[in-house]
C-alpha cells in the first residue's frame, strides 16, 4: 500500500454495511484517508457487487463505492465469528452497520458487547427510519425516505404525479450525512476516550432538503405546488432551451442579479418593468419572465447565451447531460473525474476524492476489490495472528471464506 495521505490517515473503519447509504459513509472516510475493511458474506458478497449496470460480470457502481476499500469474507450469524469480530475490534475506530434494528442483537453482538469488547469504538447504526419509532421494524430503503419526508411531493409538475429521483438521492445525502457525524463522534472519542452509538436515520438527513418548507407550513400553513425547474421562492431560476438544442440553467436569487438578466435580455426598459421590479414581483410573473429568457436564448447557442450573461455578471452555466460532462472544462481542469487502471475492466471512471485537503492531501485511489474475500488471509492472518491452519479451518466451517469471484451478473442488469 502506498503511503497513507489524508486528514484521517490512520483512522480504521470496519464497514458492515451492504447497499449504498451506509457504504458510502465509508467511500468517504475512505476518501479523507481511513483505512477502510469491508466485511461481505462468503462467496455470496454485498448486493452491489450485483446492482445496476455490469460489465464482464463485474458491477460498475461496486467498483466506485468501494473504492479503497479491502474486502474480508466474515459471516458473523454463528459463535465462532462473533468471538473473531469481537476480537478484532479493538484495532478499529469506527464501525459501520445498516442491519434492521434488533439484527446485531440477535446475534449477541449489541453496541454494549462491542463497546465492552472497544470501549473507544465510534458505532454508526444507519437504518432507513431510526432505532426507534413505530416504523423502526419496517423494511426500508432511500426511495422510501424520498417519499416519506415530502421531497418528492414538492417535485415534477402539478399535472403530473409527485416525482422520485431518477437516482439514489436520499442514499448519498444521507452516507455523506453520516460520515460528518462519524467524524464527529471520533472528534468525541480524542476529545473523552469514550466511543459513542450515532442511531442515524435516512429519513431524517433528506427532511434537511425541505426544512425550510416545513418551518413554513408550521408557521404560516403554506404549502407549495410543484413547479418543475421553478421555485416559489425566487425567480428567475430554470433551466432554458437554447437555439441549438441544449440547454442553460440560470439563477438571479439576488436583487442585483435578477436586473442583470433583466438587462441582459431586455435592456433598460426590461429593468425597469414593474412585473419585475422586485422578488415578490417575479416570483408572481414567473411564467412571463421565462418566456423573455426562453426567448433570448432561442436566438443563441448555448456557447453565446452562456457567454451574453457571463459577460453581465449573470449567474448561469452549462445544464449538462450525462455524456457531455466529461467534456466540461471546469470538471476536467479539476481532475473530478478520476480514470483508474482496474484488473477486471482495463480502466474505469469514478469521482475523484473530495473535498481538497491542501496541506492532508488525498489518497491514492484504487477501484473496489475484485473478488469477495480478496483480502480476507492477508488480514486476518496479520491483524489476528490466525495461522494457515486457523483460516483454512474456519473456511471449511464457512465462519470466513477466501478470495472468491462472486456469481456473475448479467452485463444487461437493471438498475
Amino acid at each position: 500500500m502506498s503511503e497513507a495521505r489524508g486528514p484521517l490517515a490512520g483512522v480504521r473503519v470496519l464497514d458492515a454495511a451492504t447497499m449504498i447509504a451506509a457504504p458510502t459513509t465509508a467511500a468517504m472516510l475512505a476518501d479523507f484517508g481511513a483505512d477502510v475493511v469491508k466485511i461481505e458474506r462468503p462467496a455470496v458478497g454485498d448486493t452491489v457487487r450485483r446492482y445496476g449496470p455490469q460489465l464482464r460480470g463485474h458491477g460498475l457502481y461496486w467498483k466506485a463505492l468501494s473504492r479503497n476499500k479491502r474486502s474480508v469474507a466474515l459471516d458473523f450469524h454463528g459463535r465462532e465469528g462473533q468471538d473473531l469480530l469481537l476480537r478484532w475490534l479493538p484495532s478499529f475506530d469506527i464501525f459501520i452497520e445498516n442491519f434492521r434494528p434488533g439484527t446485531l442483537e440477535r446475534w449477541n453482538l449489541s453496541p454494549a458487547r462491542m463497546l465492552e469488547a472497544a470501549p473507544h469504538l465510534v458505532i454508526l447504526r444507519m437504518t432507513a427510519f431510526g432505532q426507534d419509532g413505530p416504523y423502526r421494524d419496517r423494511a426500508g430503503f432511500g426511495t422510501l425516505a424520498e417519499a416519506m419526508t415530502g421531497i418528492a411531493s414538492v417535485s415534477g409538475y402539478d399535472d403530473r404525479p409527485p416525482l422520485l429521483p431518477a437516482f439514489p438521492l436520499a442514499d448519498v445525502m444521507a452516507g455523506q450525512s453520516a460520515a460528518a457525524a462519524a467524524c464527529a463522534g471520533y472528534a468525541n472519542r480524542l476529545r473523552t476516550g469514550s466511543g459513542e452509538v450515532i442511531d442515524f436515520a435516512i429519513y431524517e438527513a433528506v427532511m434537511k432538503l425541505v426544512e425550510s418548507q416545513l418551518t413554513e407550513f408550521d408557521s404560516k400553513g403554506a404549502l407549495h405546488s410543484r413547479l418543475g425547474n421553478r421555485m416559489e421562492d425566487t425567480a428567475p431560476r430554470g433551466a432554458y432551451r437554447c437555439g441549438d438544442g441544449s440547454f442553460v440553467a440560470l439563477s438571479g436569487s439576488t436583487q442585483p442579479v435578477a436586473e442583470r438578466v433583466l438587462r441582459t435580455i431586455g435592456g433598460e426598459a426590461l429593468s425597469g418593468d414593474p412585473r419585475f421590479a422586485t422578488n415578490v414581483d417575479r416570483v408572481a410573473n414567473g411564467e412571463a419572465l421565462d418566456a423573455l429568457i426562453e426567448a433570448f436564448c432561442a436566438t443563441r447557442t448555448r456557447e453565446q447565451a452562456i457567454a451574453d450573461f457571463n459577460a453581465a455578471g449573470c449567474a448561469v452555466g452549462p445544464l449538462e447531460t450525462i455524456d457531455s460532462v466529461f467534456a466540461n472544462p471546469q470538471i476536467a481542469a479539476r481532475g473530478s473525474l478520476a480514470r483508474l487502471p482496474d484488473p477486471d475492466l482495463g480502466e474505469v471512471t469514478i469521482n475523484n476524492a473530495f473535498p481538497r485537503f491542501e496541506r492532508a492531501g488525498r489518497p491514492e485511489l484504487r477501484p473496489g476489490p475484485s473478488a469477495v474475500g480478496a483480502d480476507t488471509f492477508e488480514v486476518l492472518s496479520a491483524e489476528l495472528g490466525l495461522s494457515r491452519e486457523d483460516l483454512e479451518r474456519l473456511v471449511k466451517q464457512g465462519t470466513i471464506g477466501p478470495a472468491q469471484s462472486p456469481a456473475p451478473a448479467s452485463d444487461a442488469a437493471p438498475a
